[in-house]
């Protein structure tokens, strides 16, 4: 793992810390936690690396993300808009 990862890593998990503070339990009538009501910046985290978890399942996708994620060149959206006449 390289240090820009667990660099990464130290933030998100710190910035959870404090969102799992944040979380709200409920309860059925005999006190039974049945759900949890989350901050939508963790469920927005959640939610995206689910995503990408799924993506990299996918050998063909794994290798498209890692290039795209290394690509420096392209086009700004204004370029596109531009060019497509929109």
């Amino acid at each position: 793992m390289s240090w820009e990862a667990i660099r990464a890593f130290q933030s998100s998990v710190g910035l959870a810390m404090v969102i799992l503070n944040e979380l709200q339990y409920v309860s059925d009538a005999e006190g039974t936690p049945i759900g949890v009501i989350v901050p939508i910046e963790l469920w927005r985290e959640i939610e995206s690396e689910r995503e990408t978890a799924y993506l990299l399942q996918s050998e063909t996708m794994k290798r498209r993300l890692l290039e795209a994620k290394e690509r420096t060149n392209g086009i700004s959206l204004e370029d596109v808009r531009e060019k497509l006449g929109v």
